[in-house]
């Protein structure tokens, strides 16, 4: 990533959580447990669907990949952020930084493009019963997976390569536990309007068309629900849908929270407790989520253990 940089800040650091040292420990101890669990249950899950041939299906095999997302998600702040806890001062150098961004936004993007596959996906299911396994072959499956990840990471590069072309002159304190697109943005010490522009619309682009999907493609199975005959039926359909609904309302309202509205509003504070809430906690909880609300997976895991 070029850089034009008068004083040639190439490193910056960030403050994390800086609290007294039983508080240090104690976050440091939850962080390692969730990175932890977060690997484990994701690992879990894609071990589940390729082995089992009764989660050979599209709803299993896009939770698969939303799993191998998750575990990378949290690999690209967690471990950095455990190494770092203990040291007075946590650098990262300028390309650090970056390719941490960058793989953080592109993992994101993908994220929200694989939620409005996984609605269309139950859209069909619900709504076109008879010709689902017609419309959602393998190849459209693999199709639409790999629309999810290039899609993600072609938008985050867009955006990245317009920050990495700003002039960074000091402070370099991140008040942040990674390098996250505000925190670094407030560092620039040259005109960022274009590169605050091209993020501000991208994230509206990324963001709003997956959801705008997601609400489309549920409010027709709601309304296919409500004019089922049998109360059964209505529950098995909805069944099928809740836990997907639950990541997606839990995501979309992270994520819009801190991603779709001007940069220069953020308290930093706030940034950082959402923040843990998205890129921490939420990858531990998608799989709970799935594995709860879903009882075909639950007896498969119940056999596997």
């Amino acid at each position: 990533y070029g850089m034009k940089n008068q004083t040639a800040i190439n490193e910056f650091i960030l403050l994390g959580f800086s609290y007294g040292l039983q508080v240090q420990t104690l976050i440091y101890l939850i962080f390692l447990i969730t990175y932890m669990v977060t690997i484990a249950e994701n690992a879990i899950i894609i071990f589940a669907v390729k082995r089992n041939h009764h989660l050979q299906k599209p709803m299993y095999y896009f939770l698969g990949n939303l799993s191998f997302l998750e575990i990378w998600y949290v690999s690209v702040t967690l471990p950095r952020l455990l190494f770092g806890f203990w040291s007075q001062t946590m650098t990262i150098s300028f390309s650090s930084c970056m390719t941490q961004l960058y793989f953080f936004t592109s993992l994101m993007c993908t994220e929200c493009v694989l939620l409005a596959v996984m609605a269309y996906d139950r859209y069909l299911a619900v709504c076109h019963p008879l010709r689902y396994s017609a419309i959602m072959t393998h190849k459209l499956c693999f199709q639409l997976s790999i629309l999810s990840w290039a899609g993600g990471f072609s938008i985050s590069l867009v955006k990245v390569s317009f920050i990495s072309r700003l002039t960074f002159c000091g402070p370099q304190v991140i008040n942040h536990f990674f390098c996250d697109i505000s925190p670094v943005l407030n560092l620039s010490c040259t005109d960022m309007s274009l590169a605050e522009t091209v993020d501000f619309a991208l994230a509206l682009v990324i963001l709003l068309v997956p959801l705008l999907i997601i609400i489309f493609s549920y409010c027709c199975i709601l309304s296919t629900i409500l004019c089922m005959p049998s109360a059964q039926g209505r529950r098995k359909a909805f069944s099928t849908c809740t836990s997907h609904f639950t990541v997606v309302i839990i995501f979309f309202s992270a994520t819009l929270f801190m991603y779709a509205r001007p940069r220069r509003i953020h308290p930093f504070n706030l940034n950082k407790i959402v923040s843990v809430f998205y890129a921490v906690f939420t990858p531990a909880l998608n799989p709970l989520i799935y594995c709860l609300r879903n009882k075909e997976v639950k007896e498969i895991l119940k056999k596997i253990i």
